[in-house]
């Protein structure tokens, strides 16, 4: 058996003290910036799932490097996090001392599997020196606002100077509200402020959320589930928080992802979370009232068959249009929906709940009142908060109404096929007592001479124009409008494209809507009631204004506190410590407090990788002309659960960064790649409870780190999911084994036989044939198959006398990237003083990569029925000429008529029969 421990500890060590992947600021050589997603350092610590995609990216950064590549590769901690201060609520220990303790424990697993991290640029999100960048960036991002314009973010400066000279004349639609210059210049210093603050991509906002009181904090809803089943109570409560305005950046975030090489999947993830949907804005006023409710639909063609509104239960016109007869149970409904969360609200296969507000609006194309109701599957922070109810075209509508009686007009005729097929009683046309109607319809629809010789699907068809309630289910596609006329407008007759094109223009027209693309991203929740998290550098004045800080008073230091608890208020405990927020401006000399919400963990996650580049810098968050060598990430790894949030918010902090003039690429991350999780023994997701965790500790200290790197690549396909096998670790040891037996003799020596001598021609063509695959195949990030092909290689060769010294070295480089401990121990043994962790890569000649002799395979109608071996390049007419003598092939063709014959070189021969 080799003698891992001694190997793995002596170049953990060598590595260490020579710094061999310090990685230069200043260098010729072409970049490559290969990362993982930021690591939470958790006090259980690594698992066995956690190293396989930082064990890929090692990889392929020490490749890269071996290519000549000035390689960043580097570690850092997305520290921050509730997990830590819910430890400090119950313990009362500081959560900065249970962090680094569990960064130590990180750092000393990463180090031991043998990761080629530049650790001097190691960095660490809760350290002062880091997070004075992230509330930069916040200030930043906060003193600009987005030109529509221009398309581009732009310094709050600019826009104060347009109100200075035009008001808002100049922003063409684009303004919130509207002001001329002389009424600006009037405005009282708080009015401006609240006026900008409509304007600032970071903003304070009321707004429904979901409050922990237990924890006293706000969750995101991807958190809810996890707090919940930890027991937690959570319900939706209105709050004043801090947001981004992420949507100014909808556009620009869905159509760049046609300029990054990322999975389908996580895409098509971003684009349904940024929701692009085209259709139209539409006032319906309230009966006897001077309100009104605006809704925005993406069907506005089917406004005559809206029979009803719904409001969801936070829209502020609830309490003005609801009677006073139904106040009691409103209320009531109120209460149970700030219980649920998003997802509970909007779940498809929920029952249906509601309450009528006893208000009615007007729906303007039919002039008809229409009741308003109240329920939780409308979200006040989507869209308006309320919708335009039409039953018979929307499935969650159609539920709703047929759950409280409501009336459904049908709209948008649908096909034959779908009448018949959801009608729910297929006995309809002898049950209905008079269907001379629905007949006549037929007869002129389908253009039928004789009753006689319509069909069912007929009938039933003209049947739905008045009775949609008695169809199963609500029709949602296309199709051509009816029962959509009033004295102005006739939609009748046309397909769903121009009856939509037609209501809008008539909506504008008559100035109560206007054509709409809309996004279901919401502006990202930013604030956290949370002690550990970065401090938000602003101050709140005593005249109602708020100041951000000046970045000569950066990094805002979290204060100590005596206790961790909340602090009994929707403030966070930051609240409690008051000589630390309450202050005097040292400007104007107002009494003055400080924000106390903290940023979420997101905002040390958003930027991380550009901090990698100048981790030391105190003047900048990073040198100018190290981005612009650096970025953007040439390779980014991580888990598909991070496809959306993360990614999307450094994508927006980036695009906030690159209009500013503060980095040089519009996207941050040039590939992504998911590696698959990996489960337990037990086929299982890892956890404590489930008590399937593997330690890698343990595989480590039985079977040595690159026995350990070798089977996690092993496994299966990188993006797979597949199960740990113990077991398998075992096999691959015996491989790094053989590896070694190979080239060492049992004293520790190299092995007499391994000498310069020629290699034999199938020695070559097995080591070009190795060499080829192993780095098409670490370029391909398939290192499953890269692994085969070295066992190929040692199988080869371990019997071999004498063994050609080029071989074992070429071997010994190629298997470096994936083994770098023992490759590195080989190298020495090989005669060489130095790390090979900068030797070139070996080359390969593909000439002498070919087989002399290749399988061809021989198909029948396109099954593999036999093979052929024949000398490499055998032209196609001799290909066919052999597959014509096979026996087996003659036997599947017996007496059927060749019809056409394919031949491919080196690959198949294929006979179509008949």
């Amino acid at each position: 058996m080799y003698p891992f421990r001694n190997i793995e500890k002596k170049w953990q060590e060598y590595w260490e003290n020579h710094q061999t992947f310090a990685t230069p600021d200043d260098s010729a050589k072409p970049k490559y910036y290969a990362i993982d997603f930021f690591v939470y350092p958790s006090g259980d610590g690594l698992h066995v799932g956690h190293p396989e995609g930082q064990t890929a990216t090692d990889i392929v950064s020490r490749y890269k490097r071996m290519r000549g590549f000035n390689v960043m590769h580097t570690m850092g901690w997305d520290a921050f996090g509730l997990p830590a201060e819910r430890y400090a609520m119950i313990s009362n220990i500081h959560p900065r001392i249970t962090t680094e303790k569990n960064i130590r424990n990180y750092e000393r697993q990463e180090r031991m599997l043998g990761m080629s991290f530049d650790w001097a640029r190691q960095i660490n999100t809760t350290d002062p020196a880091y997070y004075k960048w992230t509330q930069w960036i916040f200030l930043k991002i906060y003193n600009s606002w987005y030109d529509a314009r221009v398309n581009k973010a732009r310094p709050i400066d600019t826009l104060i100077d347009e109100f200075e000279k035009f008001g808002t004349e100049k922003l063409a639609g684009n303004s919130r509200k509207e002001i001329r210059a002389d009424a600006w210049k009037k405005l009282s210093k708080k009015e401006k402020h609240d006026f900008l603050a409509d304007y600032r991509l970071a903003y304070v906002a009321e707004i429904p959320v979901n409050w922990c009181a237990g924890l006293g904090t706000v969750l995101a809803n991807e958190e809810v589930d996890e707090w919940t089943d930890k027991g937690y109570s959570v319900e939706r409560r209105p709050l004043k928080q801090w947001l981004m305005r992420i949507t100014s950046y909808a556009d620009r975030l869905l159509t760049d992802l046609e300029t990054i090489d990322w999975p389908n999947s996580t895409k098509e993830m971003q684009k349904n979370w940024i929701g692009r949907s085209e259709g139209a804005e539409i006032l319906f006023p309230v009966a006897n009232s001077s309100d009104g409710i605006t809704i925005f639909t993406t069907r506005p063609d089917t406004i005559f068959g809206a029979t009803y509104m719904v409001l969801a239960p936070e829209h502020p016109l609830v309490d003005t249009i609801s009677t006073e007869q139904q106040q009691k149970s409103i209320a009531e409904y109120r209460a149970k929906a700030a219980k649920k969360s998003d997802l509970e609200r909007t779940a498809l296969d929920k029952e249906k709940t509601g309450v009528f507000t006893g208000g009615y609006a007007v729906n303007p194309a039919t002039r008809e009142k229409i009741p308003v109701w109240i329920a939780d599957y409308v979200l006040w922070g989507y869209g308006t908060g309320a919708i335009m109810a039409v039953p018979a075209h929307d499935e969650r509508d159609f539920e709703f109404a047929q759950a409280f009686s409501l009336p459904i007009t049908s709209v948008v005729l649908p096909p034959t096929e779908w009448c018949e097929r959801t009608v729910k009683n297929p006995n309809i046309t002898d049950d209905v007592e008079d269907m001379t109607l629905y007949e006549k319809h037929a007869l002129a629809h389908f253009k039928v001479a004789e009753k006689r010789e319509l069909t069912f699907g007929q009938i039933v068809h003209s049947y739905y124009r008045l009775h949609p309630e008695d169809f199963t289910e609500a029709y949602t596609d296309d199709g051509e409008a009816i029962n959509s006329a009033n004295d102005d407008v006739s939609l009748n007759g046309l397909p769903t494209p121009e009856a939509k094109d037609k209501i809008i223009a008539w909506a504008e027209k008559k100035k109560i809507g206007r054509r709409k693309i809309q996004f279901k991203l919401r502006d990202w929740l930013f604030s956290r009631q949370r002690y550990w998290g970065e401090p938000i550098p602003i101050l709140h004045l005593d005249d109602g204004t708020m100041k951000p800080l000046d970045e000569n008073e950066l990094p805002l230091i979290l204060p100590e506190l005596e206790e961790f608890k909340p602090s009994g208020t929707t403030e966070s405990p930051l609240a409690l410590a008051t000589e630390w927020v309450n202050v005097v401006d040292s400007e104007t000399g107002m009494h003055a407090h400080r924000e106390t919400n903290t940023m979420p963990q997101w905002a040390g996650s958003c930027w991380y990788y550009m901090r990698y580049l100048d981790p030391h810098n105190d003047a900048r968050f990073c040198d100018s002309q190290k981005e612009k060598y650096w970025m953007p990430v040439d390779l980014y790894l991580g888990g598909a659960e991070h496809g959306v949030l993360h990614l999307l918010y450094a994508r927006f902090w980036h695009k906030v960064l690159f209009d500013l003039g503060y980095v040089s690429s519009a996207e941050p991350f040039k590939k992504l790649v998911h590696q698959g999780t990996i489960l337990g023994e037990d086929s299982q997701k890892m956890s404590k409870s489930r008590g399937n965790v593997v330690n890698p500790d343990d595989v480590v200290r039985d079977w040595g780190a690159d026995a350990f790197r070798l089977f996690e690549m092993f496994m299966g396909p990188l993006e797979m999911v597949k199960p740990w096998n113990t077991k398998g670790v075992e096999g691959v040891f015996r491989f790094l084994n053989r590896a070694w037996n190979m080239i060492v003799a049992e004293d520790g020596n190299l092995h007499g036989n391994i000498v310069d001598c020629e290699m034999t021609r199938e020695q070559e063509r097995v080591l070009h044939q190795t060499i080829k695959k192993i780095g098409e195949d670490i370029e391909g990030l398939r290192f499953n198959t890269a692994i085969s092909q070295m066992m190929i290689f040692v199988n080869e060769f371990i019997s071999a006398n004498p063994k050609p010294r080029a071989a074992m070295e070429k071997f010994t480089l190629a298997l470096s990237p994936f083994a770098p401990h023992i490759a590195e121990e080989l190298w020495k043994v090989l005669g060489h003083a130095a790390s090979l962790a900068y030797e070139p890569f070996p080359d390969y000649d593909p000439a002498k990569a070919q087989a002399d002799v290749v399988e061809v395979v021989l198909q029948v109608n396109g099954k593999l029925r036999s093979k052929l071996h024949v000398p490499f390049n055998t032209d196609e007419k001799t290909l066919i000429d052999g597959a014509m003598n096979d026996e087996t092939i003659r036997k599947f063709i017996g007496d059927k008529s060749i019809i056409r014959t394919i031949a491919v070189k080196n690959k198949l021969v294929n006979l179509a029969v008949k």
